[in-house]
C-alpha cells in the first residue's frame, strides 16, 4: 500500500533524509541477502569494488571501502584463497602489490548482480505504474546527489 502524498510545502528535509537513509539501509540488508553464496558482506563489497575499479592497491582499496588497512588486508587474503582476486605486482614499484578480480571473480560478481536486480525487479513489477514512476523518478534524483558528491568530493 503506498503511503499518502506528502506536499513539498510541508516536507522537512532532515526528516526526508532520515527516512532515506533507514530505507536505503534496509534495502541494502535486503539485497545483500540475495547473495547465496556465503561470502561476508566486507568481501563481498570488497569483490565487487576491485571488478568495478581495480586493479587496486591494499591502501586504495582500504580508502575505498572506509576500513582500516589490516581489515582489508585479511579480506584480500581470503578472496585471494577463494580464487577470486590475484595479486599482481605493480607495473611502477615493485614494492607495490594490486589486487585485481579473476574470471571466477567476475563470474561471482556478476551472479550476485543479477541474483540481486532480479529479487527487486519482482518487487517492483507489482507496483501500480504511478509508484513505478515515483521510483523512477527517484532514482534519477539520488543519481544526481551522488554525481554531485563525487564532483565535491565527498565520496571516493
Amino acid at each position: 500500500m503506498t503511503p499518502p502524498a506528502r506536499t513539498a510545502i510541508a516536507l522537512d528535509p532532515v526528516d526526508v533524509a532520515g527516512r532515506l537513509r533507514l530505507s536505503a539501509f534496509r534495502l541494502t540488508r535486503l539485497l545483500r541477502q540475495q547473495d547465496t553464496e556465503g561470502l561476508a558482506p566486507t568481501l563481498s563489497a570488497a569483490l565487487a569494488t576491485i571488478d568495478r575499479e581495480g586493479p587496486l592497491t591494499l591502501g586504495e582499496l582500504a580508502a575505498r571501502e572506509h576500513v582500516a588497512p589490516p581489515s582489508i588486508t585479511k579480506a584480500v587474503e581470503k578472496l585471494v584463497g577463494m580464487g577470486l582476486v590475484a595479486r599482481t605486482p605493480d607495473a611502477t614499484d615493485r614494492r607495490v602489490a594490486r589486487v585485481r578480480v579473476t574470471p571466477a571473480g567476475r563470474r561471482r560478481v556478476t551472479q550476485n548482480r543479477s541474483r540481486r536486480t532480479a529479487w527487486l525487479a519482482t518487487r517492483v513489477r507489482a507496483l501500480p505504474p504511478e509508484d513505478l514512476a515515483k521510483l523512477d523518478a527517484a532514482a534519477d534524483v539520488l543519481e544526481q546527489l551522488i554525481r554531485e558528491s563525487a564532483e565535491a568530493g565527498d565520496v571516493t
